[in-house]
């Protein structure tokens, strides 16, 4: 009889691994504590704050006793990997016009719409009269015999689009109910718009579908834009990209003779069309300020002793949001300790424990990436020009906002997903007497927030790990209770800080989990993959021949 994936990689780890590596908290705590001082101003991208943190970060990763795993200097690899990153700014006003036959409606950036700085190279937007065509959920899903827009040329015009999936509205269907699919995450809408060539797109906003209110939408878009510089920009990003409110959808679609409640409903259909709002154009003019600057990936590497071309990655994002707007006490560092100092001293302490055992069959890369929170674009430029290749990288172990508390009888990861990796995740802790608690909101999209999804999107099985909320020593009511006043309190605020108090038995605890399963993988001969009905699945089974 043969065996399944799960059952091979378990009985590789049965006679491999009867001992788990410890973990120092003591050490852990330290890392987050020097990361998230004030010295380090906040570790944000292109500052003085950087250089202290890539620093630090491969000082430790030398004492730890692991390799350069970075660019390849000289001959030889060396610490960092260069990221060029694209800066975009609008300069000065928003000029927008919607024509609606004889009346012309002004739209004030903010309000009725959120435009974002156009990162397709051009230094102005300037166009007029644009018609606009509503492309339902804008989905291009074969795998699912789906197609919402039926051979609709996009030239010269303004795609309406949908949040989320077909599926939301009603709990069932092809995209796998609430659970949304990468096809109903804004940045897919825009990618897809780009590639069939249209002007623009407008996102029409709406609070239950997004997971979040108009302010998140405004704050995000309308401020600086950052983006990895890219051969063809405009392969990526079409000239204009925007949200827009629902009222002012509904408005655009009455002016046009539609309503817009049926045509959401239309397109809830594998059967819909695209269909024009005649009579309706947009006018819009702005300029944009593009500039480059250069950041930095961190990565170190355990070599393989046997198959050292095929590579298993922990990663972590390194930055957080700098120096900022001052809170009720005047602090203005917002320093990052949980987020993602935690992930940062993990790595460090995970390479410690590769690099005192014996050396691993396969390469074990630590991946301290930059840009996590301008758009995961550090993980993004690694994936696009990757150190060692895509097709040959076993999986990605991703950390990001760890707990710093004790221990928890249950772990979860980022969103909803079905890959072998988590199967293999989830009969490690089973060992421990550890649960897996699915993501209680998979319809907010959060499988795409962190950065394995650079992975993801490419083939690569990839989650991204996180702390339990049921905790040995108060339970689910204690561990619940401490993730709502962080998330209240100190997430992206500068009370984001270093605590005394802090046990970090917990973290020491679940890196022995991640340790496991990365472990076991490395010694094997295994190839994870995608659930069969995973949008990322036909990707990687595209590399196959390559492995």
């Amino acid at each position: 009889m043969k065996k399944t994936l799960l059952a091979t990689l378990l009985l590789a780890a049965f006679a491999a691994h009867a001992d788990t590596p410890k973990f120092d908290p003591q050490r852990l705590s330290l890392h987050v504590k020097v990361l998230a001082s004030d010295e380090f101003e906040g570790r944000e991208p292109h500052t003085a704050g950087e250089t202290k943190t890539v620093d630090y970060l491969v000082d430790q990763f030398k004492a730890a006793g692991a390799q350069p795993g970075g660019d390849i200097v000289g001959g030889k690899h060396g610490w960092t990997q260069e990221v060029p990153l694209g800066r975009f700014q609008i300069k000065g006003p928003v000029a927008l016009t919607v024509n609606a036959g004889k009346d012309a409606l002004s739209w004030t950036q903010g309000e009725q719409i959120a435009v974002r700085a156009s990162m397709n190279g051009k230094p102005l937007v300037d166009f007029r009269n644009a018609p606009l065509v509503f492309v339902g959920y804008g989905v291009t899903a074969p795998e699912r015999n789906w197609d919402d827009f039926k051979g609709q040329d996009l030239k010269g015009k303004l795609a309406v689009v949908l949040i989320n999936d077909p599926d939301f509205e009603t709990g069932a269907g092809d995209f796998g109910g609430k659970a949304m699919t990468y096809y109903g995450r804004w940045t897919y809408k825009f990618e897809e718009l780009a590639r069939r060539g249209a002007l623009g797109t407008l996102i029409v906003h709406e609070t239950a579908p997004a997971s979040y209110g108009w302010a998140t939408v405004k704050n995000s878009n309308t401020n600086v834009m950052y983006d990895i510089v890219r051969k063809d920009p405009a392969k990526s990003h079409a000239p204009m990209e925007a949200w827009i409110q629902r009222d002012a959808a509904v408005e655009l679609f009455k002016r046009a003779g539609l309503d817009f409640d049926a045509a959401k409903k239309a397109a809830q259909g594998r059967d819909f069309k695209p269909v024009a709002l005649n009579g309706v154009t947009l006018s819009a003019r702005y300029a944009v300020d593009a500039q480059v600057i250069k950041s930095r990936n961190v990565i170190a590497r355990i070599p393989g002793s046997e198959r050292a071309d095929e590579t298993i990655i922990y990663s972590g994002h390194w930055d957080h949001l700098g120096v900022g707007a001052p809170d009720a006490k005047g602090d203005k560092i917002y320093n990052g300790a949980v987020d993602n100092g935690t992930g940062m001293a993990a790595l460090i302490e995970l390479a410690r424990a590769y690099a005192k055992a014996p050396a691993p069959k396969r390469s074990v890369v630590f991946l301290a990436v930059t840009a996590e929170e301008k758009g995961l674009l550090g993980s993004e430029y690694y994936a696009a020009n990757p150190v060692y290749p895509l097709e040959k990288t076993v999986g990605v172990i991703n950390v990001d906002a760890l707990s710093p508390h004790g221990p928890s009888r249950n772990f979860t990861i980022s969103g909803s997903a079905k890959l072998d990796l988590l199967d293999l995740l989830i009969a490690k802790a089973r060992q421990r007497n550890q649960a897996y608690a699915p993501d209680p909101k998979p319809e907010a999209g959060y499988f795409f927030r962190s950065d394995h999804f650079s992975f993801a999107k490419r083939g690569v099985p990839a989650f991204s790990f996180g702390s339990g909320e049921d905790w040995t020593t108060g339970g689910t009511a204690a561990g619940k209770a401490e993730e709502d006043n962080y998330t209240k309190d100190r997430y992206h605020q500068p009370a984001d800080e270093w605590n005394p108090t802090w046990t970090f038995t917990g973290l020491a605890s679940d890196l022995e989990l991640l340790y496991g399963v990365g472990r076991d993988l490395a010694d094997s001969r295994t190839w994870p993959n995608w659930g069969k009905d995973s949008e990322f699945r036909v990707l990687r089974d595209a590399s196959a021949a390559k492995r």
